[in-house]
This record gives structure tokens, C-alpha cells and sequence, in this order.
């Protein structure tokens, strides 16, 4: 019995492209996320580890695009071994069987460490650019959800006889903004 083919796509945001990953392999089936990274909190993620069955191959553009953080890059590769599951990297010309010499290995913790160090790097980045924005005045946060008239509707219909998911409704948002915005104007 010959296992499937089965690709695993990640990009950050919906204006990527995702066919430039594994455009040239010829897959059985296709998993994309429009998600970072950050975790495994991923819905496609998860449901490429539901489907995956013994003797399939797991191919992936790059270790970055599978994981960001080194634990759960060699997590994910272990659970997928685990699974009799063969783990491609195209990006790194790197495959894991389960059976993986110890070269393997340390190549998976290099690489992951260095996708892990990148995530940071890009973090650490992205703090200080919103910080010179906000010394310039440029940055000023979150848009806020209501205006001081919506602000106002809240309060008044606060104090009448409309319940807080009513009013969070009306105002098209979550009870927990709507929380918010009670407990500032308590």
C-alpha cells in the first residue's frame, strides 16, 4: 500500500501567495494556513495531523513554514514520525523518517533554532519600529471600537433595562470590549 503525498502551506497573511511553496510537486491533497507561526494553534495544521496515516509523506516548502519555535518544529516532526509519516523539508534537502541518525537530528535543532531565532529577530524589530512611530507621534494603537457618541448610547442604555449582550449587538462588539468600556467609565 502506497501512502499519499500530502503538502503543508503556511504563509503570514492572506496577500502572500501561497502556490510559490510547493508549486512544482504533485500532491494528493493540500493543507494551507494564512496564520503565523507563532504556535500550533493552526486549523489547517491540525487537520493535516488528524489526516495523515502511515506511509504518507509530509512535504513542506521550508522547517520555517511548519514552525517558528524549535519545540514545536521537532514536536511536530516526532508526531509525524511517530505516525510512520516521512517528514520532506525542500527548502533544507532534508527528510525524516523516524530513523534519523543523530546528523539528522542535530540538522532539524540548527535549523529550527534558526527559524525560532528569526521569529525574535523579527519581533524585537516590529517593537522598536512601533515605538519610534509612537515617539514621532505617527503610532497611535489600536483604532478604538466606539466613538465618544457610542461611548455615551452605552452608558445610557447601561443604566436602562438592555442586557449587556443587547447592547454589545447594537453596537456591533464583543462582550468583553463592552466590559471594557464599563469598567473605564466605572
Amino acid at each position: 500500500m502506497t501512502g499519499k503525498t500530502v503538502g503543508y502551506i503556511r504563509v503570514s497573511s492572506v496577500d502572500q501567495n501561497p502556490a510559490r511553496q510547493l508549486d512544482t510537486i504533485k500532491l494528493d491533497k493540500t493543507f494551507i494556513d494564512y496564520v503565523s507561526a507563532k504556535n500550533t494553534k493552526r486549523p489547517q495544521l491540525e487537520a493535516l495531523l488528524d489526516f495523515i496515516r502511515e506511509g504518507d509523506t509530509l512535504i513542506v516548502h521550508s522547517m520555517d513554514r511548519l514552525a517558528r519555535n524549535l519545540d514545536d518544529l521537532r514536536a511536530i516532526v516526532h508526531q509525524c514520525t511517530q505516525k510512520q509519516v516521512t517528514v520532506q523539508f525542500i527548502k533544507e534537502s532534508l527528510i525524516f523518517t523516524g530513523e534519523n541518525s543523530p546528523m539528522a537530528n542535530l540538522l532539524l535543532s540548527v535549523m529550527g533554532a534558526f527559524a525560532e531565532f528569526e521569529r525574535a529577530l523579527i519581533k524585537e524589530r516590529q517593537g522598536e519600529g512601533i515605538a519610534l512611530a509612537k515617539k514621532r507621534g505617527v503610532y497611535k494603537g489600536r483604532k478604538k471600537a466606539l466613538n465618544s457618541d457610542q461611548i455615551s448610547l452605552l452608558k445610557e442604555q447601561f443604566s436602562g433595562n438592555k442586557t449587556k449582550s443587547q447592547i454589545a449587538r447594537e453596537l456591533n462588539i464583543s462582550r468583553e470590549t463592552l466590559y471594557k468600556y464599563l469598567k473605564v467609565s466605572a
